[in-house]
């Protein structure tokens, strides 16, 4: 399984609205494989889910915050 890193929210600030809601889909494909994979074979490191649960709220979040601006 590929290795995750959290986004920093300062990071998500610099995306444009287009890379995030392309990072957004991306990061959602990505958690929906990990919790198959996870259903099937146990993750070695199950905390990645989080990780990665957390960035999608993280982009979805910023995508809110700037429609309503």
């Amino acid at each position: 399984m590929l290795k995750t890193r959290k986004m920093k929210q300062s990071e998500v600030k610099e995306l444009s609205a287009e890379a995030l809601q392309a990072k957004l889909v991306e990061t959602k494909k990505q958690y929906a494989d990990m919790k198959l994979a996870h259903a099937v074979t146990p993750l070695e490191n199950p905390l990645e889910l989080r990780k990665v649960r957390k960035s999608v709220a993280r982009l979805a979040t910023e995508l809110t915050k700037r429609d309503h601006q």
